[in-house]
């Protein structure tokens, strides 16, 4: 399931393309993926003009003119991709691809007065769409019980110490609950895990200070690594212009199992044991 940078790198994909821009035609071809979609959808959507796109934890919002927040989450396998009608057309950035006749999975397809066409595609539709009152957005099922985002100011050291002490779960488990934290994945839970010498099955409330505030920088900068790589594309993901994520090229845990330790002077192996049904990669020799 794409984690925070994956749709961090969508979003930012989709930005120049979508805000300050009118949605001019909307084409729902089905009746909703993981939930239906949300009554009268494509009269809400044409003509609205969208103010902002931002991210919360791994959902992607579209505030429009009209005071509603289009909610975005790709699920497992969703792609939003952009398009363009002829190679004459005047676009942002320096790529386009024209537009493709749809797709089995191309289930909601969104034109811009730019020009441009929004594809969401999703092979599993697991992903989904809603439409928010702006204003009370943040309240909504899915947005209410969200911790702070790891990138800004309000996951600092002594919130995150706070909010592991006492706990009797691993580590890795409590870096997945997106109570404490926004939007981190097994992945990226896993290469923060690595870099702090940290074991995932070290118990989260039994971290002594030094180590549990070494997390903070270290999610922030593996977060900030790949999306400056654009994410990590393993089976379905793809950025807005199409292209693949490059981080998993950079992997320095997750998914090398029996490979060597990348710690220097480490002589150890990569290692996997399932937690909680997910795959936790870590090296046994130098992570405690």
């Amino acid at each position: 399931m794409p984690e925070l940078p994956e749709v961090e790198t969508v979003r930012k994909g989709l930005e120049p393309y979508m805000v300050g821009h009118m949605i001019v035609q909307a084409n729902i071809r089905r009746e909703g993926l993981r939930w239906p979609f949300p009554e009268n959808m494509v009269a809400r959507l044409i003509g609205k003009r969208v103010e902002r796109l931002r991210r919360r934890s791994k959902y992607i919002l579209c505030d429009l003119d009209s005071g509603e927040t289009l909610l975005i989450h790709l699920g497992m396998s969703g792609r939003m991709t952009i398009s363009a009608p002829d190679k004459t057309k005047d676009m942002v950035g320096d790529f386009h691809h024209l537009h493709p006749a749809l797709e089995k999975h191309d289930h909601v397809v969104i034109d811009i007065d730019n020009g441009a066409r929004i594809t969401f595609n999703d092979a599993r539709r697991f992903g989904a769409m809603d439409l928010l009152d702006t204003k009370t957005a943040t309240q909504h099922k899915l947005l209410a019980s969200i911790g702070p985002e790891p990138l800004g100011n309000s996951f600092d050291e002594n919130y995150f110490v706070a909010a592991i002490k006492g706990k009797n779960t691993p580590i890795k488990s409590a870096l997945l609950d997106q109570r404490i934290v926004a939007g981190l994945g097994n992945i990226y839970v896993c290469e923060a895990l690595w870099r702090t010498g940290i074991s995932p099955l070290s118990k989260a409330g039994k971290l002594s200070k030094i180590r549990a505030t070494s997390l903070v920088p270290a999610i922030r900068a593996v977060l900030n690594d790949a999306i400056a790589a654009g994410g990590s594309s393993l089976k379905d993901y793809r950025q807005a212009d199409g292209e693949l994520g490059y981080f998993q090229h950079s992997f320095a845990a997750y998914g090398r199992e029996d490979e060597p330790c990348k710690t220097p002077d480490c002589m150890g192996q990569i290692k996997r044991v399932v937690q909680s049904g997910r795959s936790s990669f870590y090296c046994s020799k130098c992570q405690h």
